[in-house]
């Protein structure tokens, strides 16, 4: 268990009995490492500004400013920080943790979620007040609407080849034909890798990358139009269909979202 980061001088509180929901502010260097490690609680990580991907059993999520990842307890995760991040981190005991929160996933964040996270991130005021906004924070993480940033990443070397050139570069237009040229394989066993490893079709895993892509590129501020055109979109009109079917949310209105304006 990682236990303490030279760059993160704050003490952690650790949930507790009396304390089973515990919040802890973060503000990490620009672009740190958290290595491979794990916690005996459970952890809902939600950056208040910048944006964080974290890998785990095999996948990796994207997480974007105002959603959040939640960690089950004794998973092993790395984590890394996308520019400067500003972050609360929800420290929940085993017993507490919402019955359907099962595995790793990025969840939506209401208001009232915030508001609750931000009332429990002062230390020290353990009583009836707490014990109910505590509560009510867990019935709320527990309903909370899961979103589709996780990107699943494979062991066979031929996809990994493929995987990783595309995660350089997911603006590359080339078709899984072409591909299989490159990484040693042919267009049906590649097709038949990303089905068996991945269970998500070619065109569908690098939607998935191009979109993580996208949310990383929105949480650092750039407008949505040259966001789109880094991707290989024809038209800020193309990518914006993509994004709201995944989503359910335009660029603008996300971004409207993120800097508080709705």
């Amino acid at each position: 268990m990682l236990t303490h980061l030279p760059f993160d001088p704050l003490p952690r509180r650790a949930p507790t009995a009396a304390e089973p929901v515990t919040v802890n502010l973060r503000r990490p260097p620009p672009d740190v490492v958290v290595p491979w490690h794990c916690h005996d609680w459970a952890q809902l990580a939600f950056p208040l500004r910048g944006g964080m991907r974290v890998s785990a059993a095999g996948t990796t999520w994207l997480v974007p400013s105002f959603r959040a990842v939640w960690i089950p307890p004794r998973v092993e995760h790395e984590v890394v920080m996308l520019g400067q991040v500003e972050l609360r981190t929800v420290y929940v005991a085993p017993e507490a943790a919402p019955p359907t929160l099962i595995s790793c996933a990025v969840i939506e964040v209401s208001p009232l979620m915030r508001a609750l996270i931000e009332a429990l991130a002062e230390p020290g005021r353990v009583g009836p007040r707490q014990a109910l906004a505590t509560q009510l924070l867990l019935a709320e993480m527990g309903v909370a609407p899961p979103l589709s940033l996780g990107l699943p990443l494979p062991a066979d070397r031929r996809l990994q080849a493929l995987c990783d050139a595309l995660m350089a570069d997911p603006a590359s237009p080339l078709g899984l034909a072409a591909w299989a040229a490159r990484v040693g394989a042919s267009e049906r066993t590649l097709a038949r890798l990303f089905q068996g490893e991945l269970k998500m079709s070619f065109g569908a895993w690098r939607q998935q990358l191009r979109l993580a892509r996208a949310l990383d590129l929105i949480g650092r501020g750039r407008p949505f139009g040259q966001v789109a055109a880094e991707l290989g979109y024809a038209s800020p009109a193309a990518f914006s269909a993509m994004f709201k079917r995944a989503l359910g949310v335009s660029p603008s209105r996300f971004m409207a979202e993120r800097e508080g304006t709705t």
